[in-house]
């Protein structure tokens, strides 16, 4: 596909560290429903993995001095978004896959990860300040977004709709969710996705639909659980946990990945060392069989990538 602008995803970098790519698997097709794994055996099996993993010298030197010399990672995340990046039930440990992935990228870089905890819409800004040295939260990689920062792809998922147990308001597809009232994070893909819904919707002699902006994933589960609207729009995987571990309270909706995109890891435009570093060590966790397993911990083998890229982000 010319269109991955081959040259660019994969750069020298890659080739340097003795990488070489014979295709780049395309993220546009990803239907595929995920389901979350038992949290607590799943965080054990993760971090087990990424503890195995050792220092690679020559990754390692191509980190920038700054970083190298403080010897640690700084990282922007909500730690509110399970399976993906949240508290365990102490409240203070950090847990999750994309945790876990984290962890395993430290090893092998040989640096300590800090997580610096915020809201989803202060990730970008936090990171254009350099408050962190990159973002790692379940964002989607998007072209608007690449303007302001660069991106190393690490996942793919979708949208998804979650709903009350029973599904009481019989909803089975975006549309039926005409009329009613949603909630979403501020600042995600999802909030994007809720107005270009609602156009749908009024574009088909349909009500809109009435957006409420929610703070975090948690506060959207209480808007629905209190009534106060018919679903929740999230990613796909954190719909499955939601009703893996709350069956008798959340129905994630059998219904494919909306607008499926990669996640990505986000690195500030000025540290370009970072980003080789970052898109080099993923790539070689990838090939490791690192990386896999300890998405196959969290049961989440169906949005794998194949390839770590650069910038390949999803329209908008």
């Amino acid at each position: 596909m010319a269109s991955l602008r081959r040259a660019a995803l994969l750069g020298s970098p890659l080739l340097a560290a003795g990488i070489t790519l014979a295709s780049i698997a395309p993220w546009a097709g990803a239907t595929t429903v995920a389901h979350a794994g038992s949290p607590g055996q799943a965080n054990a099996a993760g971090m087990k993995i990424a503890s195995s993993v050792t220092l690679d010298k020559a990754i390692a030197k191509m980190l920038p001095t700054s970083i190298a010399t403080a010897g640690k990672l700084t990282i922007g995340a909500q730690l509110q978004q399970p399976p993906d990046d949240y508290y365990a039930s102490n409240g203070t440990t950090a847990i999750g896959f994309e945790v876990d992935l984290a962890a395993a990228l430290g090893k092998e870089l040989g640096l300590k990860i800090v997580y610096a905890p915020m809201a989803f819409d202060s990730l970008i800004t936090s990171l254009q300040d350099n408050r962190v040295d990159i973002t790692m939260s379940a964002m989607n990689d998007t072209k608007p977004r690449e303007k302001t920062i660069n991106f190393v792809d690490y996942l793919v998922d979708g949208i998804g709709i979650l709903v009350k147990a029973g599904n009481p308001d019989h909803i089975s597809s975006p549309m039926d969710l005409c009329g009613k009232s949603v909630t979403v994070v501020s600042g995600t893909t999802q909030q994007a996705y809720a107005t270009q819904l609602s156009s749908q919707c009024t574009k088909a002699g349909k009500q809109a639909v009435t957006t409420v902006i929610s703070s975090s994933t948690a506060q959207e589960d209480e808007s629905l659980l209190t009534g106060r609207v018919a679903a929740v729009l999230n990613d796909n995987i954190t719909d499955a946990y939601d009703q893996e571990v709350d069956p008798k309270l959340f129905e994630s909706v059998n219904y494919k990945p909306i607008e499926p995109g990669p996640y990505g890891i986000g690195v500030n435009k000025s540290q370009p060392k970072l980003l080789a570093a970052i898109h080099v060590g993923l790539q070689r966790l990838m090939n490791d069989g690192v990386y896999g397993k300890i998405l196959s911990a969290w049961n989440l083998s169906s949005v794998e990538l194949k390839y770590a890229t650069v910038n390949h982000g999803m329209p908008g």
